[in-house]
């Protein structure tokens, strides 16, 4: 990942937010001679040093963690937004501005191992549920289905587990603007009800 010093985040309290509220991952190992490319949510461990998740026995993933090359990457997507050049006072001053895009992703890359213990796996399913039912006002728990029916399902899965070895974020947020341009920025999108904008501005916001 091209990577300028001022866009490089190595907070693990800040990194761990955004993997919180974003899960879902783009997951990249190489199998053979192409790319291995899925999508899942993840669980970051509170040390930062595993991610958890699960997959069907019949992904190709399986072959990935099986072979010599376990390496993977798993891509976090954040906030993002078009940056109009319309928003920089210096459009009006010199007209030198173009276009750009803010973003804030994460890449945790490691080796990739399968857990396929079924007490871990029903354990982990049973934490990525209380995870995120609350999102939704909702309490649904995995006992709340048929046992036959969950230990079907529960056996179509295998769990993942990540050994993190790097973890590094690039959060492109204007920093690279001057003061009054990311002023402009920060006042133009709290105009905006977009709910990306919205999500953009509290990232910029924060401290």
């Amino acid at each position: 990942m091209y990577l300028p010093k001022h866009f490089q985040v190595n907070d693990l309290q800040v990194l761990a937010q955004l993997i919180t509220q974003y899960p879902l991952a783009t997951l990249v190992g190489n199998l053979g001679e192409h790319l291995e490319i899925n999508h899942l949510p993840l669980i970051l461990s509170a040390d930062g040093k595993k991610l958890h998740g699960h997959i069907a026995r019949t992904n190709p993933l399986v072959q990935v963690a099986e072979q010599s090359n376990r390496a993977v990457t798993a891509v976090f997507h954040g906030p993002n937004a078009y940056i109009t050049p319309a928003w920089y006072p210096s459009k009006q001053e010199t007209g030198k501005v173009v276009p750009t895009w803010n973003y804030a992703v994460v890449h945790a890359e490691g080796q990739l191992n399968l857990m396929s213990d079924p007490i871990w796996i029903r354990q982990h399913v049973s934490q990525m549920t209380n995870i995120h039912e609350p999102t939704y006002q909702s309490n649904w728990k995995l006992d709340d289905a048929p046992e036959e029916y969950v230990q079907m399902m529960l056996k179509a899965i295998i769990g993942i587990e990540i050994e993190v070895s790097s973890l590094v974020g690039k959060f492109k947020l204007s920093q690279n603007r001057s003061p009054a341009e990311y002023a402009g920025v920060v006042s133009q999108l709290e105009k905006s009800a977009e709910e990306n904008l919205q999500a953009m501005l509290n990232l910029m916001k924060k401290p």
